[in-house]
């Protein structure tokens, strides 16, 4: 890493720098003005230079124009005449009732034929590069969402009906909410409503014990519910972006209880919620005091089997690093690797590569560099503005407007708990894997040395999720390109968070599965979603089913924790840092 990236050394200049693009940053919730005004120059530029493309436009806007009157002109004898554009499935801002009803429609679809112009506006103009096109895209939508007359007391029939029927009374109501928000934002307190769940009372309630602590860690062994176990255990490494507790929220949506129930022991890594002491912990810190140092104690409190792995988002690709790793260097203690919603090639990696260039890598490295880190609420506000339909403005409706408050479940409670995470790991994480896509391509060094995930031989079982905008499917799906081992893969129905926990109660679950065998010809993932079958309910019992295959007889359970080992237990579960702010 070089001094600048580290932020070791460097001149007086370059501090003078990095202090002015800090502070920038703090007004431009972290996005580069150079990489947004790049992009926006490069479109405008390439569109002035396309004589042809503004006609293309001018005609298209002629088109919908002439479309638009002929609707307004039948919807105004017909209200249920056929519309002119239908939304994106994903989009339900336009679906209740009122919206049918004169002149809401003509307001709507007035609005979807603005939407779908703009999308042709910022599309397939030649010269522009691929980044800068998807960015002019983000910020067109991200305007027209703010602009969405949803959004708007007077052009939304719900709002309109709601406050005659209430007698403004939803407005006053709103008003309170909004106040109430800005304290709890300024006061830095969790949302209305997250107080009702309690991490280790009503979340994160599978007992267990604390077996290891280091600087990074906490490592939690979970306590047997059958009277006998497979003989290989199963340790889980989650994101250090979130609090692990998301695969063991409320007991009828833990993935560890789930596991233990099916005779499995379960170790889970619980990251501390790193401050300004632990801004130069890098990636390799996070694999050898995480991933492997929780290795050692797994081997250690249950001698002999090999490990079962399971890695969620980042913990996957930190995962993985490890598996190659581990597989470089001799060490054969993995039985199997799970991957859940997690990425080894970065190419295709969603949405989120709109915030990720040099210029915008360098303007975050900057902000971090000054902070000591990436603060929780800078991740989800970037979070935010890629759904900003159902993460914010959808949100200001129901709780200002409507002035209504939905309840919290445990999902969202666990969303509010969100965590940092250090300058230098995060610095290393978005150039070497986003920028630089070092793992796919075998320049990623651990221990001084490249790693290989075409090293990785044991079975892979890798699950996507459909509407995932952080680990896009078809991104996750590459580990097909990547790894020469047998790979079960399983697509299922939910997004990034909703699609992992996916208990057998909840409703509207299904999933399709697919095998390549080890070396097998590789099928892209359309043909493989063609072919693959859909089976209804959750993917957990698909999980437990592989990894039973690929386990010993069941027999009596070991121990929580080996004080002769080294690894005494040190106090019950959720243990002492998931509770840290």
């Amino acid at each position: 890493m070089s001094e600048t990236t580290s932020g070791a050394g460097g001149t007086a200049g370059e501090f003078i720098d990095r202090s002015l693009h800090a502070a920038l940053a703090r007004m431009t919730l972290g996005l580069s003005p150079a990489a947004v005004g790049a992009a926006y120059l490069d479109w405008a530029v390439h569109l002035t230079a396309s004589p042809g493309k503004r006609l293309d436009l001018a005609i298209e806007a002629a088109k919908q124009a002439v479309r638009f009157s002929n609707y307004a002109w039948s919807a105004s004898v017909q209200p249920s005449a056929p519309h002119v554009v239908e939304p994106q499935p994903q989009d339900h801002r336009f679906v209740a009732e009122g919206w049918q009803q004169w002149p809401f429609n003509l307001v709507s679809q007035g609005f979807l034929l603005q939407e779908q112009w703009w999308q042709s506006a910022t599309s397939h103009i030649r010269g522009v590069s691929r980044h800068h096109e998807a960015m002019a895209q983000f910020g067109a939508r991200q305007l027209l969402d703010m602009l969405s007359p949803s959004n708007f007391l007077f052009t939304n029939p719900e709002l309109v009906e709601q406050t005659v029927a209430q007698g403004g009374a939803n407005l006053l109501h709103g008003l309170q909410h909004m106040a109430e928000d800005w304290w709890r934002r300024i006061a830095h307190q969790k949302p209305v409503g997250a107080d009702a769940y309690k991490v280790g009372v009503n979340l994160a309630t599978s007992p267990g014990k604390v077996v290891l602590r280091n600087q990074l860690i906490e490592l939690i062994q979970y306590a047997p519910t059958t009277e006998k176990v497979r003989p290989e255990p199963i340790l889980i490494v989650p994101a250090w972006i979130m609090k692990y507790y998301i695969l063991d929220l409320s007991e009828s949506d833990s993935l560890v209880k789930y596991l233990t129930d099916q005779g499995f022991t379960v170790f889970m890594i619980s990251w501390k919620n790193p401050g300004a002491a632990e801004r130069n912990f890098g990636m390799e810190d996070y694999r050898k005091l995480g991933v492997m140092a929780a290795f050692d104690a797994v081997s250690a409190i249950v001698p002999g089997p090999k490990i079962h792995t399971i890695g969620y988002c980042l913990g996957g690709t930190l995962l993985s690093i490890a598996a190659a790793s581990m597989a470089r260097d001799g060490d054969r203690r993995l039985k199997t690797v799970t991957l859940l919603a997690a990425q080894t090639d970065f190419t295709e990696a969603g949405e989120l590569t709109l915030f990720i260039d040099e210029s915008q890598v360098a303007f975050l490295e900057d902000m971090m560099w000054e902070q000591g880190g990436l603060d929780a609420s800078q991740m989800s506000g970037a979070f935010r503005m890629l759904r900003s339909n159902d993460l914010l403005w959808s949100y200001i409706q129901r709780n200002y407007l409507l002035g209504e408050r939905r309840p919290l479940n445990d999902l969202m409670a666990w969303n509010a708990d969100a965590t940092r995470m250090p300058y230098r790991m995060h610095s290393e994480y978005l150039r070497h894997l986003f920028l630089d896509n070092d793992l796919a391509e075998g320049s990623y060094l651990t221990d001084g040395k490249p790693v290989a995930v075409s090293d990785i031989r044991v079975p892979i079982f890798a699950v996507g999720t459909e509407w995932d905008h952080v680990a896009p499917w078809r991104s996750t799906y590459k580990i097909h390109l990547l790894a020469d081992s047998a790979i079960t893969y399983v697509l299922t129905v939910g997004g990034h968070n909703a699609g992992i926990v996916s208990s057998l109660d909840r409703p509207h679950r299904s999933y399709r599965i697919g095998y390549r065998e080890a070396g097998g010809a590789y099928v892209d993932p359309d043909r493989w979603l063609a072919a693959a079958t859909r089976h209804e309910g959750s993917w957990w019992p698909a999980l437990a089913a592989w990894l039973g295959d690929h386990s010993g007889e069941p027999a009596p359970p070991p121990s929580l924790g080996a004080t002769e080992g080294g690894y005494p237990p040190l106090g019950d579960a959720p243990g002492t840092y998931v509770l840290e702010s």
